[in-house]
């Protein structure tokens, strides 16, 4: 199962950078974003692109262990205050 989870991770990756390739190809024309009063120097839509999937890539990685903290607990723990006998109330 860890085989096919790696070999589906490494054909989103390959999609991703074959499209910002085609894109970037079709879009050479710099553009700036702009974020409230924040202005970024033009650059070509196709780096853009780039360190989107770049800094979502890392992002991702980044926080995956932190969600698997929570996750520590035991289910047992849960159940216990959900099933509750009708006689308690």
């Amino acid at each position: 199962m860890k085989n096919i989870t790696s070999l589906l991770i490494s054909v989103v990756i390959a999609v991703w950078v074959v499209a910002i390739a085609i894109i970037s190809v079709q879009n050479a024309t710099p553009v700036s974003l702009k974020f409230l009063i924040f202005q970024s120097v033009q650059i070509p839509m196709g780096l853009v692109l780039a360190f989107s999937a770049a800094v979502g890539l890392i992002g991702m990685a980044v926080l995956q262990p932190l969600w698997g903290l929570g996750e520590s607990q035991s289910r047992v723990d849960e159940d216990a205050e959900f099933f509750v006998d009708d006689e308690d109330f």
